[in-house]
């Protein structure tokens, strides 16, 4: 099968393409810089060159594959303060992108979230659904992307075999630079590991090589309109976290008050706040995955978060 994948290159992408191209795939990936191109030339695939604002460019490796696996996302607008213009640019390429897919039954499997999904409960596969009409303004914050999921999800009344493949906040791993190593970041910037009151809410986590075969899994079996979540535990609490943090960089574990959590946490506060518990029982069932790598506490306490940062983007 000839794969298009969006964020080839970045973190979970560069799992991805190893995954496919094992599995006997023919990978195309965009790339929107020389350094990305040469990655995955690198790694055995073939470059499409552009961002997810060359439309064009996506609509044309779209029409040109047997499958799609769109895992580009603006983080680094996202994460600056503009969601709102990251999940707008997100959604006019899944648009594009899907429009081309119409019709040929093709799998287009894309990433999507778990915080937000279920708020004070366990979050499951059917979780999160509801009708999305055409034209639909997107809400600000996480619920932005599961309006676009959701839009990817009614692709198949319209013969394409969507998926979307719901990650948790943290995919981790050697090299991640994401949520987990800001945290680490934020201690050593306040000389204490932090949690938010009690610390009793949870952070579902997979590994980057146990997503990164789910989303194999989704290309080759997902029926359309599937949600998969790529899960390997319901959650670890965030206090726990802090704890592992802290342990490793000797410093105090404290708790946060709630009203003081925007300034100790800045932009990460909301998210490190949510219990976002989620089982991915039914994707474990239905799809036989199985997570067979170290859990989040387990590859904290290896140390790797510890040392210098990872020079993989998030392309």
């Amino acid at each position: 099968m000839r794969v298009f994948v969006t964020g080839a290159s970045g973190w979970i992408g560069s799992a991805v393409v190893p995954e496919l191209i094992g599995a006997g795939h023919q990978v195309v990936g965009l790339a929107r810089s020389d350094a990305s191109a040469a990655a995955l030339t690198a790694a055995g695939a073939d470059v499409r060159r552009g961002t997810l604002d060359d439309l064009d460019v996506l609509c044309a490796a779209a029409a040109d594959s047997d499958g799609v696996i769109h895992l580009a996302f603006k983080h680094d607008i996202a994460f600056s303060g503009d969601f709102q213009g990251a999940t707008d640019a997100d959604r006019r390429a899944v648009e594009a992108m899907g429009e081309m897919l119409i019709g040929s039954g093709r799998p287009f499997a894309v990433a999507s979230g778990i915080i937000g999904l279920a708020p004070g409960r366990v979050a499951t596969e059917h979780d999160g659904h509801r009708p999305v009409a055409d034209g639909a303004p997107l809400d600000a914050g996480p619920s932005a992307r599961m309006v676009t999921s959701e839009m990817v999800l009614s692709l198949a009344s319209r013969r394409v075999r969507s998926s979307v493949v719901r990650l948790p906040p943290t995919v981790h791993g050697p090299g991640d630079h994401g949520f987990v190593a800001v945290l680490v970041d934020i201690a050593r910037g306040k000389e204490a590991s932090g949690y938010i009151g009690d610390g009793a809410n949870r952070w579902p986590a997979v590994h980057r090589l146990d997503a990164a075969s789910l989303f194999r899994a989704a290309l080759g079996d997902a029926p359309a309109g599937s949600a998969l979540h790529a899960v390997a535990g319901e959650g670890v609490t965030t206090r726990a976290i802090a704890e592992v943090i802290g342990r490793h960089l000797d410093l105090p574990v404290v708790s946060v008050a709630p009203e003081d959590a925007a300034e100790h946490f800045g932009w990460l506060s909301p998210m490190f706040a949510a219990d976002s518990a989620a089982s991915s029982a039914l994707t474990r069932e239905r799809f036989g995955w199985q997570p067979r790598h170290l859990g989040l506490i387990d590859d904290l306490d290896l140390g790797h978060y510890f040392e210098e940062a990872s020079s993989l983007t998030r392309d």
